[in-house]
């Protein structure tokens, strides 16, 4: 659906039926892909330009437009990627688009469970955790129920990585829109592989415990370090990018502070 809202090509049938009955509901979810896509390639870049090399892409779905390797090999043509999916379709379409590409590698995952994900031999393979890593949770947490703590995943991935690691993160919200017409757009994800749960800005700004956060904080997707590319919508988002800038156990300890896993 996210590709198809991107005008990609890399869709099926029932992803293009589900996506025009979210475009009945809310036509500008369009606009809004596009523009969680434009801060994905301005956070890539910040943290490429801040010297990360490593970029874990968690919930990355199809390569589309624009792909993380693209944007970062463009700042640092050594840098590596590893592409992270649960869909099993979506990783066996990703590893073929990505065949023979240098400095990526596409594995299945689950975000849920931190510890496997780390351990994947492809991901040990391109990705040196004693350096600095940027993982990006792109468009992703918006699918992981509160009954599944997301907080305590993030938490345990940012433990896993060393100071100067970055978090890049957008989740969607509906703050401000009418509670029918945010029902209705979650009902059409309730027939799909993972349920809808679009989360306020202070359920949203827990997920950056122990991160120092970069300026402008956690903002509406297009206020976050906008360029050219960036255009004045209602991109029904929060956006943000944080730095791990303690050892693990002090952040363990501002966790707890802050009453996240």
């Amino acid at each position: 659906m996210y590709d198809y809202f991107l005008g990609g090509s890399h869709n099926f049938a029932a992803d293009r039926a589900a996506a025009d009955r979210v475009l009945e509901i809310f036509p500008e979810t369009g606009v809004a892909a596009q523009t969680n896509r434009h801060f994905l390639r301005r956070a890539v870049r910040y943290a490429a330009e801040q010297g990360v090399r490593q970029f874990l892409d968690i919930g990355a779905g199809l390569p589309t437009q624009g792909t993380v390797h693209e944007v970062v090999q463009t700042v640092a043509p050594e840098a590596r990627v590893v592409y992270v999916d649960y869909d099993e379709v979506a990783v066996s379409y990703a590893g073929q688009l990505l065949a023979g590409v240098p400095g990526t590698a596409v594995v299945q995952g689950d975000l849920r469970r931190p510890d496997e994900l780390l351990a994947h031999p492809d991901v040990r393979a391109t990705l040196d955790l004693d350096r600095p890593v940027a993982v990006l949770l792109l468009a992703v947490l918006h699918f992981v129920p509160d009954d599944d703590d997301p907080w305590a995943a993030i938490a345990r991935l940012r433990d896993a990585t060393v100071p100067g690691s970055h978090l890049v993160l957008s989740h969607l919200t509906l703050d401000g829109i009418p509670p029918e017409l945010a029902e209705r757009g979650q009902a059409v994800y309730r027939n799909s592989t993972a349920p809808l749960v679009p989360r306020t800005h202070a359920e949203t700004l827990r997920f950056f415990a122990g991160y120092d956060l970069v300026e402008p904080g956690l903002v509406e997707t297009t206020r976050w370090r906008p360029d050219d590319e960036a255009k004045a919508v209602d991109s029904h988002g929060y956006a943000g990018v944080g730095v791990v800038s303690r050892p693990a156990a002090d952040n363990r300890r501002i966790t707890a502070a802050c009453g996240t896993a």
